[in-house]
């Protein structure tokens, strides 16, 4: 063999070993990727992901929060949410809307999605106030009040979990009220009220913490009242199932769960 012939396939070797050296890096990456979730590891071990988390809308300015304490915490997520009533979030599940967890205000609507999601754990709890315009300018003392004709009163949908609280609490008492509208979920009650749009509505206590200053609240008594409780629970359909696994159980940590008791929800 003559030497131009020897120079020419060590030159076509070079090249090839250049070309296969690039790869093989890549391919270090891929290594920390999960095969099973498409979730990458972040460098303390805990897995990473972009995590779009389905939630009530009552949890509207609470989540915001606890979702950047939890991406601080974890370096590498990035938590979206998307948030509407728990019915609406009920029919995108089961529509196929791309998701990974799911957190409703009531535990029928969640029970209702058993073959969809991993199993619930409540992680936190609320109660319903009687929400007015700021300064009460109606006077609105108690649930009795709301069955005045006079008084535009807005109430959810009885679908809505509220609503169907809402509902529950007005039937013990023997009250009949006459809504001017029902709202899809919670914070579109809020809004009316807030507006002056209605006189007043049934909504949780934390809604009108959420929007203290703008509106006025009544409280409910314990006995006439009811508990709203918060499931979370991953999607089976996750592409990012640890990740996920990982939020749900931070939600119930001493850390989620004092931004959730500053918010004005009470512990499971």
């Amino acid at each position: 063999m003559n030497s131009s012939s020897t120079q020419r396939r060590v030159a076509a070797a070079l090249v090839v070993v250049g070309l296969l050296t690039p790869l093989t890096a890549c391919g270090s990456d891929d290594d920390t990727k999960d095969a099973s979730t498409g979730s990458s590891a972040s460098a303390s071990g805990a897995p990473s992901a972009d995590l779009t988390v389905l939630a009530a809308a009552s949890l509207t300015d609470v989540f915001k929060e606890a979702g950047a304490a939890y991406e601080k915490e974890h370096p590498g997520t990035k938590v979206t949410f998307s948030f509407a009533g728990s019915q609406e979030l009920a029919a995108q599940v089961k529509q196929g809307a791309p998701a990974d967890a799911l957190v409703t205000a009531d535990t029928k609507t969640m029970d209702g999605l058993k073959s969809d999601t991993g199993t619930p754990t409540v992680i936190a709890k609320n109660r319903l106030v009687i929400a007015t315009g700021k300064g009460n300018p109606e006077k609105v003392e108690n649930l009795k009040d709301l069955a005045d004709t006079k008084l535009k009163v807005v109430l959810a949908a009885p679908e809505v979990p509220v609503g169907r609280y809402s509902k529950q609490i007005l039937n013990a008492q023997k009250i009949t009220v006459k809504p001017v509208s029902q709202e899809p979920n919670v914070r579109a009650v809020l809004s009316k009220v807030q507006l002056g749009e209605a006189d007043a509505g049934l909504v949780y206590k934390t809604d009108v913490s959420a929007a203290a200053g703008k509106v006025d609240a009544v409280d409910i008594p314990d006995e006439q009242n009811a508990v709203a409780s918060y499931p979370a629970a991953t999607l089976k359909s996750s592409k990012h199932s640890a990740a996920a696994e990982a939020f749900v159980k931070w939600l119930s940590t001493p850390e989620a769960q004092k931004i959730l008791a500053d918010a004005g929800f009470q512990q499971p």
